[in-house]
């Protein structure tokens, strides 16, 4: 009787925990990630989109010196989350991770209030008696920028992979992605408006202080909203088992591959009986790393070289990282445009008109045209244009079709940035030989602003969606973070670009009035168009993994690999 009791009661235990397991996730936990992310994009976003012009009229910094400090943060900003994303999936959870990186960017705040009560002493624009930063001016402004960067960069992506973690169908999971792109581009809205105008026209330091009060309000709803997250565990490197496929196929080059299935290793996870007994015919050569050989395995099924031995699993996961690579690729040339633009819109706006009536424009709240943009075309796109889509083919709008189409209009905004630049620069010029010509208004940039934004709307969440769902199951975290470690890479590649071009033509000099910005945007519409082309190829090639089940099943129950 009492061994039943016990196991009885042992039995309710497990069915108590694993019912306050079900209750937890799902769209309750929305509200909690949105004002999360929203109260570190609104104290976060404003201080790197107005960086450009704090540094240029606050530390008295050369104009394309400061656009390309800002680049070079903003790939910073950009690679950190694959850094997260290791971390996160190997050693520390993702509640630990994010409290961790909420509080640099709390602190790197902070710091920047110190560098706006610390700044240089102002100076009339174009003066010389402008006085340089101290070596301390310098340093807190690095540390600064330092710590607001690290806890920007972590949080962004992580906050993606945890929110989508919390739901187990895939079409939620798109839906998902969607809204949180809604709610950090909106945030990044009411940050360039808002507090981009208290920064220029107020107070640089009423200015950063909104956003250090900001970031506090993440930190106390991210904690507020754990307790109806669901917890997540970190499961030790899986890079490691990449490594160990490259190193054993390596190891057994010499091997001869086998046709049976017996012959493969399927490991002694239970989790694994269900994954097909043989290796993809793709990629064969890998499959050697999975294909047991003499002295391969103990007496008790265990692996006695586990640098010679693999599971089919772990070579399949290295394959799916190989078939996606050429799409990653792309996607860099994509960027790239969008990070020159980002910097040299600022520098534009600055030789422009901006006044609005009585009300004159800051020169770093431009940029908010593209968040609108793509605010609006996202909710246009999950209410009206994907439904369509729908009816009309009866199949959804699948990841790589969303970017193939982000491809096309971030070119087009490229080829129509170089048309009003052209036309901008005649006007300057006419203004420096006649003097009397008012400049040309700066209400010019919204349309190549406009149709970036479109663009993003459609190819950002389209690349997120794809590598969450396709990536293997041990790297979601790193799936996330690999669209922001795209971004990065394009910044820097933008920083070597715009380097290379002021070192060999006259296109970039410090007053733009005299260069040709309008010739690098006719660069990035041809080089746009080559990778689209390129992209198209891939793409051809390109087999999913789990979307095509997403699809497949629809509104239905998804399959167990999706």
């Amino acid at each position: 009787m009492s061994s039943l009791d016990d196991g009885s009661v042992s039995e309710d235990k497990e069915a108590n925990i694993s019912g306050s397991v079900r209750k937890q996730g799902g769209w309750i936990t929305f509200p909690f990630i949105a004002a999360t992310l929203s109260g570190l994009l609104i104290g976060g976003w404003v201080w790197l989109m107005n960086l450009i012009v704090y540094l240029i009229e606050e530390f008295h910094i050369k104009n394309i010196d400061a656009t390309q400090i800002a680049n070079v943060l903003n790939g910073c900003l950009s690679m950190i989350p694959i850094v997260a994303a290791i971390i996160s999936d190997s050693f520390l959870s993702r509640f630990t991770v994010l409290v961790i990186c909420t509080g640099f960017a709390f602190l790197g705040t902070v710091f920047l209030t110190l560098t706006a009560i610390m700044r240089p002493q102002q100076c009339e624009s174009g003066s010389s008696l402008c006085q340089n930063p101290t070596k301390v001016q310098l340093a807190t402004l690095y540390a600064a920028l330092t710590l607001a960067t690290i806890g920007l960069g972590a949080s962004r992506f992580t906050l993606a992979t945890m929110g989508a973690n919390q739901f187990d169908k895939p079409k939620d999971q798109g839906v998902f992605f969607n809204w949180f792109y809604f709610v950090n581009f909106g945030s990044a809205v009411i940050s360039s408006i808002v507090i981009v105008y208290v920064e220029d026209s107020i107070s640089w330091r009423l200015g950063f202080g909104l956003c250090v009060a900001a970031n506090f309000v993440a930190l106390v709803f991210f904690l507020l909203g754990n307790r109806f997250c669901r917890p997540d565990k970190p499961q030790g490197s899986p890079f490691t088992g990449l490594a160990r496929v490259i190193v054993a196929t390596f190891r057994k080059r010499n091997v001869k591959l086998s046709s049976k299935s017996g012959d493969y290793y399927i490991g002694n996870d239970k989790k694994n009986k269900i994954m097909a007994a043989m290796p993809t015919e793709s990629f064969r050569f890998l499959n050697r790393a999975a294909q047991k050989t003499e002295g391969d395995i103990n007496s008790d099924g265990s692996v006695a070289k586990p640098w010679r031995l693999c599971t089919i699993q772990q070579v399949e996961d290295l394959k799916t990282l190989m078939r996606i690579f050429p799409i990653w690729s792309t996607t860099i040339f994509l960027s790239t445009p969008i990070a020159i633009q980002a910097t040299m819109v600022v520098l534009q706006a600055l030789a422009m008109d901006r006044h609005l009536l009585l009300f004159k424009i800051p020169a770093g709240s431009f940029l908010v045209v593209v968040q609108l943009s793509n605010c609006i075309t996202l909710a246009l796109m999950d209410q009206f244009i994907f439904p369509a889509w729908r009816k009309l083919t009866g199949k959804s709008l699948t990841p790589l079709q969303r970017v193939g189409i982000g491809h096309g209009f971030i070119v087009l905004s490229m080829a129509i940035a170089a048309l009003v630049e052209t036309k901008r620069l005649k006007v300057a010029h006419d203004q420096d030989q006649n003097g009397a010509i008012v400049p040309m208004l700066g209400f010019w940039l919204f349309p190549q602003l406009l149709v970036q934004g479109i663009g993003d709307a459609f190819h950002f969440p389209g690349q997120i969606t794809l590598y969450y769902q396709d990536f293997p199951v041990s790297l979601k975290g790193t799936a996330t973070a690999l669209v922001s470690t795209i971004i990065g890479v394009a910044f820097y590649v933008s920083t070597a670009l715009v380097d290379l071009i002021r070192n060999v033509t006259g296109w970039l000099p410090d007053d733009i009035n005299h260069g040709r910005l309008d010739n690098l945007y006719w660069t990035l519409a041809v080089i746009g168009m080559i990778n689209l082309g390129y992209f198209l190829v891939c793409a051809s090639f390109y087999k999913y993994q789990n979307v095509d089940k997403q699809v497949q099943l629809g509104d239905g129950e998804t399959s167990q690999n999706a």
